[in-house]
């Protein structure tokens, strides 16, 4: 029996989201996925008050114990901070996809800057051959839809999904985000039956 791909998601910031928001985008996940699939979902420290150097040390200890080939899902802040600490330094891991959902972008024509600002050269500095999607939903009111445009112009290999209807919380859904994990993790091709 082959082994589960390994899926890593990063919370999003504010009082109670690991236990009363973002468990149910781990649920949706989990459940789409399937079994073939070991969904991890770590609580960050300081939820209601995210720090980069805070976050980044946890995220990047959690994506140390993951296998090659696992892919990186970040909501929210979760997914500003992972984005921006993978550009900062590499993961030793290979990562077999790097997702974005309803992450805010920190910087010109995005949310003011500070410690979680985008580098004008983000794409260029995320590991070379991984694929990177931003998934965000038309009516989030939390993160505009603006924002997934700001990724594409620092992120060119990025692809977007705009979803009409969803909200900051993609309407706690995520088979769109798990239909293209499916399609781009490793290994993905034999549990198809191809």
């Amino acid at each position: 029996m082959p082994a589960r791909t390994q899926v890593l998601l990063i919370q999003g910031a504010g009082a109670g989201v690991h236990d009363d928001w973002d468990d149910k985008l781990f649920d949706s996940l989990s459940r789409e996925l399937g079994d073939a699939y070991e969904v991890r979902y770590p609580r960050m420290p300081d939820e209601d008050d995210p720090g980069y150097a805070s976050w980044s040390v946890v995220i990047r200890r959690e994506i140390a114990a993951l296998d090659d080939g696992a892919v990186v899902v970040g909501h929210s802040v979760g997914g500003t901070i992972l984005v921006n600490m993978l550009a900062e330094r590499p993961p030793e891991r290979r990562l077999g996809a790097i997702v974005l959902v309803a992450a805010p972008f920190v910087g010109a024509g995005g949310w003011p800057g500070g410690e979680f600002e985008a580098p004008y050269d983000l794409g260029a500095r995320l590991p070379r051959d991984v694929p990177v999607h931003v998934f965000h939903g038309l009516r989030d009111e939390t993160a505009p839809p603006s924002h997934a445009d700001l990724y594409a112009g620092v992120i060119p290999q990025a692809r977007l999904h705009r979803l009409p209807g969803r909200d900051h919380q993609l309407n706690n859904d995520l088979s769109e985000v798990a239909t293209v994990i499916g399609r781009d993790a490793p290994g993905a091709a034999d549990r198809r039956g191809r």
